[in-house]
């Protein structure tokens, strides 16, 4: 188990959700060596899991949308493992359909999205690929409630995310 200190959570919690969350997150990609892999998807439970897969999902879509995503590898991580099941799970109904509907959009053109292109190429997806732009948006407007949400639930639900020391 992930183990954080008190004085770590109360200064970050202090420093708000952004900081709080980050907590948890950076202990995670230290734990598993940075990035999830295949080899070190079970050092995290399935709540850090979902707690990394939403710091990614925010990150990405925040830079690229849904294609930058994809095009860095998340795909898989994000669709194909129960996120949006675990987020609908924690009260999260909206931002687990927006995912879902991704993921139709994904598992229709997967073998394309993912293949490695060229800066031209990838910058021509996001006209390729405009029905992600809805979802991007929708992410986008909605992020500072999600991620409060989350970070609510995360603080109600400690022991889930961490050993606190």
């Amino acid at each position: 188990m992930i183990t954080l200190t008190d004085t770590a959570l109360r200064t970050a919690a202090a420093q708000g959700m952004d900081a709080f969350l980050s907590l948890f997150v950076d202990a995670y990609r230290e734990a598993i060596g940075g990035e999830p892999t295949a080899e070190t998807m079970c050092l995290l439970t399935a709540d850090q899991h979902t707690l990394l897969a939403y710091a990614i999902l925010r990150d990405e879509l925040s830079e690229g949308g849904f294609c930058q995503l994809i095009q860095n590898g998340y795909g898989s991580y994000i669709f194909h493992n129960p996120f949006a099941k675990v987020l609908r799970a924690w009260g999260l109904k909206d931002l687990s359909k927006l995912i879902y509907a991704a993921r139709q959009l994904y598992d229709a053109h997967c073998a394309d999205l993912e293949r490695p292109r060229t800066d031209e190429e990838f910058m021509a997806m996001y006209e390729q690929y405009e029905a992600f732009d809805d979802l991007d948006e929708e992410f986008i407007e909605n992020e500072e409630e999600y991620t409060a949400r989350i970070a609510c639930y995360v603080d109600e639900h400690l022991d889930c995310f961490a050993a606190i020391a």
